[in-house]
């Protein structure tokens, strides 16, 4: 842990204080002049701005000298004093001031002003075209290291920040999107009348951006995995040395080396968001599963919304339909008969039992056996009579049951590996399957069917592609029936000696 995360931040006190109205005004107005690349303010500048306000009324020129002191004192502004144009030693004497706000301050202030910006809800969006600007990026990046490093540094240095800029853009941007999408303030106009005029563009604008994502997402994942660390570790090197030719001074508490792992661990983090980690699924997928589920939350919203409406709707029309039909009838039973079936049986009793023995809709229920139902008393402090039972020890069962699923999967890998034929399975040519295979291959077709490249890696653990000879149509004949489908087949991308010594 760094010993500067655990200092007090002094420059921030301004903001909580009971004269904060004060230092407010006062930095504001300093970060305003610093934004129109006004440095150095004097005090008469700040005083005169304070007094058109009627907040100020009373404020006068020692107030704010006392405030300009307590601001230098808690570093957010730097005091400079003005030896120019002095004419006597009693000026002098007197230290006239320029004050100056501390780069603390001018950050504090700008996150101030987008804070103001935001109000209560998130901002953000799912801009699909910073994944493409990302991806160019990174294509110079891998063009440079191609190049053997031909280019100018300040030429990588700014491919390297544009990547990144890039990078925190959509972490943002997509974070604050999401987390709108889940306010509270976001359902409570989704349930409003007024939600069915926008759904269409949420939905077209969410759609829109996962198609983008799948598409441009699969060619930044080829491309992380293509660049090697160690080339990036030397494009890295040179980014750092054209770093150090800036003259920083706060940047000569870190070394060459603390440099360039500094901007490898943010490398690592941009692979992880995009690849994952340990097994684990990455930022990217889980941003996709949002946006999907944000995409269904609104359909079914809507369709709630639909039903509210037909609910609602008057049925006037409907019953005077009917009406015509009761008044067409002869006798009082004819209209009894139309009444059953138009509105059902009036004042039924439903008997609930335990009994489902049978699923056949059209079974009668006295063809069933008898059910019994226990009357319980209807007092209030009436409860069953428990026996006390002993905790049972299930560590045995769990460990056959985890084993004979082991089996089944090897059982189901070893079955596979019959129907490899020169690292291939033809599907034409295969003979009648277990459901279990049938159902094993339709689900590697599925998935990668998903992908540009038709390239998957199977639970297994296998890497296979999907291959379609041709337009033609064949039969997969399986234990629980047979299935038309595309002419595929499965390639390895592994050799079958390679899948055996695996296993």
């Amino acid at each position: 842990m760094d010993a500067s995360w655990l200092k007090p931040i002094s420059e921030v006190k301004y903001l909580a204080v009971d004269n904060a109205y004060r230092y407010r005004a006062i930095l504001r107005y300093f970060y305003t002049q610093h934004e129109r690349m006004r440095q150095y303010l004097f005090p008469e500048e700040v005083y005169a701005f304070l007094k058109q306000h009627d907040e100020f009324r009373d404020y006068t020129e020692d107030d704010l000298q006392q405030d300009l002191d307590q601001l230098v004192k808690w570093k957010n502004l730097i005091a400079r004093q003005e030896t120019t144009h002095i004419r006597t030693i009693e000026e002098f004497k007197k230290k006239r001031f320029r004050y100056q706000c501390s780069p603390y301050t001018v950050e504090i202030e700008r996150m101030i002003r987008t804070l103001e910006q935001l109000g209560d809800s998130f901002g953000g969006s799912l801009e699909k075209t910073r994944f493409d600007r990302l991806y160019t990026s990174l294509v110079r990046i891998e063009t440079i290291i191609k190049n053997g490093f031909a280019e100018k540094r300040d030429e990588m240095n700014q491919v390297w920040e544009e990547t990144f800029d890039y990078f925190k853009k959509i972490i943002q941007n997509s974070a604050d999107y999401i987390a709108y999408l889940n306010s509270e303030n976001m359902e409570e106009q989704m349930m409003s009348d007024a939600f069915l005029v926008y759904k269409e563009k949420f939905t077209a604008y969410l759609r829109d951006f996962i198609l983008a994502l799948q598409k441009t997402s699969m060619q930044i994942e080829k491309l992380l995995e293509d660049l090697q660390e160690e080339e990036v570790r030397q494009f890295v090197h040179h980014v750092v040395d054209y770093q150090m030719t800036i003259p920083r001074w706060e940047d000569l508490s870190l070394t060459r080396e603390q440099m360039v792992e500094e901007r490898m661990e943010t490398w690592r983090s941009l692979k992880e968001w995009f690849l994952g980690r340990n097994g684990h699924d990455s930022e990217l997928a889980f941003l996709q599963k949002q946006t999907n589920e944000a995409i269904r939350r609104i359909t079914r919203v809507v369709q709630r919304l639909g039903e509210r409406h037909h609910h609602f709707r008057s049925r006037k029309k409907d019953y005077l339909y009917l009406a015509q039909w009761f008044s067409k009838l002869d006798s009082l039973e004819d209209a009894h008969k139309l009444s059953s079936v138009v509105f059902g049986c009036f004042h039924t009793k439903h008997l609930v039992t335990d009994n489902d023995a049978t699923e056949d809709m059209y079974r009668d229920i006295w063809e069933e056996a008898p059910s019994e139902w226990t009357v319980k008393p209807r007092v209030r402090h009436y409860q069953e009579k428990k026996k006390p039972e002993a905790m049972m020890d299930h560590e045995e069962k769990k460990k056959q049951t985890m084993k004979e699923f082991l089996q089944q999967k090897q059982q189901e890998e070893e079955e596979l590996k019959q129907l490899i034929q020169h690292d291939k399975i033809v599907l034409r040519d295969l003979p009648t399957v277990a459901s279990h295979i049938r159902k094993t291959l339709l689900s590697w077709i599925a998935k990668a069917m998903t992908r540009e490249d038709r390239v998957v890696k199977t639970e297994i653990g296998w890497k296979v592609k999907i291959v379609k000879k041709d337009d033609s149509f064949i039969e997969l004949h399986a234990e629980d029936g047979t299935m038309i489908m595309p002419n595929y087949e499965i390639h390895f991308l592994e050799s079958r000696e390679e899948l055996v010594s695996g296993a």
